[in-house]
């Protein structure tokens, strides 16, 4: 496992692709919340990261799939996977060393996001006037949902050779997951019969639920439970080149 995870960190850091990744991040979340008024912190009224945690999962829903989509199609596609499959490696120790190193990509990029949490503790009135719990409690949170997104994508690419199509699947199925139960619990016919039951299905809910402040047992089972079982999909279904 450490050595699929060196190779994959490798292999973001030797190319353009780590860089990247991180660098689109913060310039599309950096835009969004100094340059842009609708959406600027600076323009918020209050000591709040609330415009940034609102913000970011709908960036990782996009940027994850990115990361994710070459994990296993590319590999596919050049006959990599034959190799790697031959080395003495379980595969559960070649979906785990690859979930790693996607999640600690993500990891990198939201690091230096915390200079956004300074910003507004710097600029509380009076200084420090900012809800500690909730940020920590969102930042926890983020970081589950980038544990369950890094999932869904190795998912999806481990079912395909071609990259593009790795990528839609995986954003298909992150877009479903976060906003997809939230959006089916308010149509009418679950108008306050349910609608919290289909909600609480959703990572959304479960993402604001965190951001509370309140670390919930029932979170953290929930996205540790998800994360789990799309890493148990993509194994079995590297599995399937034994059939």
């Amino acid at each position: 496992m450490i050595a699929i995870f060196r190779k994959e960190i490798n292999a973001f850091f030797s190319s353009l692709i780590g860089y990247l990744v991180i660098a689109v991040f913060l310039l599309v979340m950096g835009l969004f919340l100094f340059v842009f008024p609708e959406t600027s912190l600076l323009d918020f009224g209050y000591a709040s990261l609330g415009p940034f945690f609102t913000l970011a999962p709908n960036v990782l829903t996009f940027i994850i799939p990115a990361i994710c989509m070459r994990a296993f199609a590319e590999e596919r596609q050049t006959g990599a996977i034959e190799l790697l499959v031959t080395r003495p490696l379980r595969d559960v120790d070649i979906v785990l060393g690859k979930f790693l190193a996607c999640l600690t990509l993500v990891v990198i990029a939201l690091l230096p996001t915390a200079l956004y949490y300074y910003t507004i503790y710097q600029l509380g009135a009076p200084v420090g006037n900012i809800d500690a719990g909730g940020t920590i409690g969102s930042y926890l949170g983020l970081l589950f949902l980038a544990m369950a997104f890094v999932s869904i994508g190795l998912f999806a690419s481990s079912l395909t050779s071609n990259q593009i199509v790795s990528f839609l699947l995986a954003l298909a199925l992150t877009f479903w997951c976060y906003f997809g139960f939230d959006l089916l619990a308010s149509l009418p016919v679950f108008y306050l019969n349910g609608e919290s039951f289909i909600a609480s299905l959703g990572m959304q809910d479960h993402f604001r639920s965190l951001g509370r402040g309140l670390i919930d047992s029932r979170d953290v089972v929930y996205f540790l439970s998800v994360t789990a079982f799309f890493l148990l999909l993509t194994v079995i279904s590297l599995e399937r080149r034994k059939w």
